[in-house]
């Protein structure tokens, strides 16, 4: 019998804009997983790391819709994979922005 995970403890501040005594650490995975790598600190990072693991956070970062550059390039360093395995990354590379003036 598996003995049930901690639940990580995160900062409050990385989910201002839901409940967050009421989150579903495992029915919404990629959301967590995007949110902490997108505004949680080193120590959230790592709470993530030992809840999830390192195949379920590469999965979910590489198949995300949308991350900004620093974090594809933090998930590039921590999974030793290449920023065009990031499918956002891809798509950010076939639209360009506007030249700003």
């Amino acid at each position: 019998m598996e003995t049930p995970k901690n639940k990580p403890v995160f900062n409050r501040r990385i989910f201002w804009d839901v409940n967050f005594d009421k989150l579903d650490y495992d029915g919404k995975a990629s959301f967590i997983i995007e949110r902490v790598f997108e505004r949680g600190d080193v120590d959230d990072i790592r709470q993530c790391r030992r809840y999830y693991g390192d195949d379920i956070l590469c999965s979910t970062l590489t198949n995300a819709r949308w991350l900004s550059l620093s974090t594809i390039c933090l998930a590039s360093a921590l999974f030793n994979n290449q920023l065009t395995d990031y499918k956002c990354y891809n798509t950010a590379q076939l639209n360009p922005a506007h030249w700003m003036y």
